[in-house]
C-alpha cells in the first residue's frame, strides 16, 4: 500500500470526518488491481458514531463498532436481485479514535486503513476468518 496521509502532519487535534474519509479513500484508490474497481463501486460513509437503528440491530454499544458493511457481498449477489440501496461501508470515527488510542500501537492511519480495508473484505465475501488469515493486524 502506497504512503497513507497522516492527518496529524497537519494538525495536533483530532482529524475531522472529512480527513477520515481522505485516508479511507486512498485505501480504496490503492487496493490491489483485482479489487479497486469492484471496492470505487461501494459508497463510503464517514460519520461520528453508528446510527441508534444499527446499534440495535446488531446489540451494540456505539463505541464498540468501527466500521460496518451494509450491503450484499459480491459472492451473494445475483443479476435477479432487485437492489435494496447501494453498498456502503460505514466509518464511524469517534470509536476508530478510541480504539487507536487505546491501542497505542499504530499510527491513526494504519488504523482507519484496517477498518477500512476489512469493512471492504466483507463486499467482496471474505469472512472475518478469512481476513485474519489474510490481515494478521486483527489478531
Amino acid at each position: 500500500m502506497d504512503q497513507l496521509p497522516d492527518p496529524f502532519a497537519q494538525s495536533p487535534l483530532a482529524p475531522s470526518l472529512e480527513e477520515i474519509e481522505a485516508i479511507a479513500r486512498h485505501v480504496v484508490a490503492t487496493l490491489p488491481e483485482p479489487f479497486r474497481k469492484a471496492a470505487a463501486e461501494v459508497a463510503l460513509r464517514v460519520v461520528d458514531f453508528a446510527p441508534d437503528d444499527i446499534l440495535e440491530q446488531m446489540q451494540m454499544e456505539a463505541f464498540d463498532l468501527t466500521g460496518l458493511y451494509d450491503g450484499i457481498p459480491m459472492t451473494e449477489k445475483s443479476n435477479w436481485d432487485v437492489p435494496q440501496g447501494p453498498d456502503v461501508v460505514w466509518l464511524f470515527r469517534r470509536p476508530i479514535l478510541d480504539e487507536w488510542a487505546e491501542r497505542g500501537d499504530v499510527t491513526l492511519a494504519e488504523m482507519v486503513a484496517h477498518v477500512t480495508v476489512h469493512e471492504y473484505a466483507h463486499h467482496f465475501g471474505w469472512s472475518d476468518d478469512d481476513i485474519a488469515a489474510i490481515d494478521q493486524w486483527w489478531l
